[in-house]
């Protein structure tokens, strides 16, 4: 009996991928809204909790060694090991007792979590054709947005039902009922049963031929020639650090300085990145708005990063609004414009380099992402006492004009754009 096919399937599948990376951000999101009752139950200093976050940045540096992984043994079975492993390290949260121990915990979730942006640019290159990896992007770039989201609402009510450590449970045995899920469902278009001739033809036909890939492993000391890496890489270093502040220090301004409590917590700290997941439609129907006028996609693509990065500009007045309700629009302003600019730039990796190297180029870019965001982290846990957060919110929309300017002077266009024509 032939085996019933499904109309549009490589949207299930980016849908799947994306729903693994709503799991990836709400566990790494946990230790954030958590962290100002787990402060203080555990005597950690902010300076601690910079340590502890910068952990966590300095493992997931290690997002080309996740890279490496999947586009040698392949998606399916590689991003479900690595799924696996940061569901179990993150329920071990719960059994911490110390900022060292919170600091090791998190640098094994970083390593484990690095894998999920190589995924899915990996996912994104393999079922879609060119001019649809953008809003393919986009769709899987939602669930860091959701993931961060759904954190604060399920986070408190976890810790004011139970305990903080009982948070860190809950979201991590969410992955392994992911990861079975993935198992089940996901195959490469080459081997997946429900994939009709049809689909399986307009994913072929629309892919770039000289980005095919010849089945090699990719070189890495190849790739660090290019100077397309070095156009999407530094750009992603400059930026990337909106959404670390975004994640990891914002509940803590909102508490601190704000004054927010628990309950307002849950109420407002999810709502950034509400107005992320709408920056991650966004971006993609400007860009597919700008070749239907006949911009090349790369043009297109540096277009609609230029256009986030002068959004970005609102989230330097932050820090100067009385108002805590206008600091929150500001900041969702800032998640709307950062995922933006950001989609556009991770997708850039599916345009520019070949299918056998797309997961590598992925993770080695994310390695100068999380490195920006390292950095600025530390410089946040060790300045916030004496200068406060209000220069570092204007220092990120400065360096985010810094990035688009980057985007147009490194990245070169590839002979034959996939262009939109009708």
């Amino acid at each position: 009996m032939p085996i019933p096919k499904i109309k549009g399937l490589r949207w299930w599948m980016i849908s799947l991928i994306m729903l693994g990376a709503v799991i990836n951000y709400l566990t790494r999101s946990t230790l954030a809204v958590s962290a100002p009752t787990l402060l203080t139950d555990l005597h950690i200093s902010t300076q601690e909790y910079s340590y502890i976050t910068a952990a966590f940045q300095g493992a997931i540096m290690l997002q080309p060694l996740c890279g490496y992984v999947l586009d040698v043994i392949g998606l399916k079975f590689g991003f479900a090991i690595f799924a696996t492993a940061w569901s179990v390290i993150c329920m071990a949260h719960g059994m911490a007792t110390s900022w060292q121990a919170l600091a090791a915990l998190r640098g094994l979730l970083g390593l484990a979590e690095g894998s999920a942006n190589p995924a899915g640019m990996k996912a994104v290159s393999e079922w879609f054709p060119a001019k649809e990896r953008g809003l393919a992007g986009g769709i899987f770039n939602i669930g860091a947005s959701f993931g961060s989201m759904l954190a604060p609402p399920l986070v408190v009510w976890a810790i004011l039902h139970y305990n903080w450590q009982s948070a860190f449970v809950i979201t991590g045995a969410l992955g392994l009922v992911w990861v079975a899920a993935w198992l089940l469902l996901y195959d490469a278009p080459a081997r997946h049963r429900r994939l009709s001739a049809e689909e399986a033809k307009h994913i072929a036909d629309g892919q770039e031929q000289h980005l095919q890939g010849d089945g090699t492993r990719p070189s890495i000391a190849s790739i660090l020639k290019m100077r397309n890496f070095w156009g999407i890489a530094l750009p992603r270093f400059l930026a990337d650090p909106t959404w670390g502040t975004l994640s990891f220090w914002v509940p803590l301004y909102l508490t601190t300085v704000r004054h927010f409590d628990l309950m307002q917590i849950a109420m407002f700290a999810w709502l950034p990145f509400l107005a992320a997941d709408l920056g991650c439609l966004f971006g993609p129907v400007v860009v597919l708005a700008l070749q239907k006028r006949g911009i090349r996609l790369i043009n297109a693509r540096r277009s609609a990063f230029t256009l986030g990065a002068v959004m970005m500009m609102g989230v330097a007045f932050v820090g100067f609004v009385d108002s805590p309700y206008a600091a929150i629009a500001l900041l969702s302003l800032a998640g709307f414009a950062h995922q933006t600019l950001s989609v556009t730039v991770i997708t850039m990796s599916s345009d520019l380099f070949r299918r056998n190297e797309v997961a590598t180029v992925a993770g080695m870019c994310g390695t100068f992402g999380n490195l920006g965001l390292l950095l600025f982290s530390l410089l946040i846990g060790g300045l916030i006492s004496t200068v406060g957060y209000t220069p570092f919110f204007v220092s990120l929309a400065v360096l985010d004009l810094l990035a688009a300017l980057l985007l147009w002077v490194l990245v070169r266009e590839p002979l034959q754009p996939a262009l939109i024509t009708k």
